[in-house]
């Protein structure tokens, strides 16, 4: 049985460019500095992203750690948006790592009204934690994948920065986000202090994600990502792949969007499924299957039984997400036989 895995984007394989690239990888020991193919990541990977410069992780989760406990001291409060992955899928590593207390908004699609971050700052009293980092993210998971514009990156910096707060971007998918806008992504980073993004989804590579900033700050970070165990040796065999996923592979996520618009518009014309194809822009879907009458995890299952992986995100939710491993034939496949199952499921 053919398997098509629309779960995510993260199972993505390295392409044979790729595998070619990590056999023939120049390296040495990162943890001394002396790996020249991890060096050429992270110039290349600040450059592509506006900042100074960056630092290799093995994953956008201890990315975005280490930047929090590089902003944080002990005791301080984050503000995050309350779905956001840093706050719902990190294991609690804000409490756990920066002994960080969280503070989450409600956002819209991801947007947090800058009244609200306003609000939320803490003043000066001796009852309360300083507020010492606003978190945003783009493209935002739990929401669909959508997209924060620079406007609106830019206003809720603004209104931490004017008050003395720095702010680290969740930029896991940052390269949808510019894609999706048609912009240069530097537009997205350029209002925030520091950001992480990933090789490992959209982008292809096996293994990675950078952390990028001032060059102070990704100097205290790689201390930070040493006490994380993220001190790498050989790392450039992993590096090599990276620098294809950002030489080669930024310009096809434009087929992704594609083929989710794709799966969007065949889902929106199935009775009783509930999406509206322009509320996701790239290439994340999220359907609501509550009018069928059975949970989001159960039709996941019927879906598996015909070689269609999907997760549920609620018990009336489930989530698609499109990546270079999908080809359009496989959607129309993915249509058909969500079809067929809501009928089966109708009839019954």
């Amino acid at each position: 049985m053919e398997v098509i895995d629309l779960r995510s984007d993260t199972v993505t394989k390295p392409t044979a460019e790729m595998r070619k690239a990590m056999a023939e990888a120049e390296v040495g020991d990162d943890v001394y500095g002396e790996d020249p193919t991890i060096h050429k990541l992270e110039t290349i990977a600040a450059q592509i992203i506006g900042k100074e410069a960056a630092l290799f992780v093995p994953s956008g989760t201890m990315g975005n750690q280490v930047a929090a406990m590089t902003h944080l001291s002990r005791g301080e409060e984050v503000i995050l948006e309350a779905e956001s992955h840093m706050f719902y899928y990190e294991v609690g590593g804000l409490a756990l790592l920066s002994a960080a207390q969280t503070r989450t908004i409600p956002g819209k699609k991801g947007f947090m009204e800058p009244e609200a971050i306003a609000q939320a700052i803490r003043g000066e009293d001796l009852h309360f934690p300083r507020t010492g980092l606003l978190c945003l993210e783009n493209t935002h998971n739990r929401a669909g994948g959508t997209v924060l514009t620079p406007a609106q990156i830019g206003a809720m910096a603004q209104i931490a920065h004017d008050r003395g707060v720095p702010v680290h971007l969740d930029g896991a998918r940052i390269f949808n986000a510019a894609t999706a806008l048609g912009i240069d992504v530097r537009e997205l980073t350029a209002p925030v202090d520091s950001v992480m993004f990933c090789l490992s989804k959209g982008l292809g590579a096996p293994v990675g994600s950078l952390l990028a900033g001032t060059k102070e700050f990704i100097t205290k970070a790689r201390k930070n990502r040493k006490v994380l165990g993220g001190g790498l040796r050989q790392a450039g065999i992993l590096a090599a792949a990276g620098i294809i996923a950002l030489e080669k592979m930024v310009d096809r996520l434009a087929e992704d969007h594609y083929r989710a618009r794709l799966l969007a518009e065949d889902l929106a014309n199935i009775p009783r499924l509930m999406i509206d194809p322009k509320a996701f822009p790239t290439n994340i879907l999220i359907c609501s299957v509550a009018k069928l009458g059975i949970s989001a995890e159960r039709f996941s299952a019927l879906f598996a039984q015909h070689g269609i992986l999907t997760n549920p995100t609620s018990p009336t939710e489930i989530r698609f997400v499109t990546h270079k491993d999908v080809s359009e034939a496989q959607i129309r496949i993915t249509s058909n036989v969500i079809n067929q199952i809501v009928k089966a499921v109708n009839h019954f």
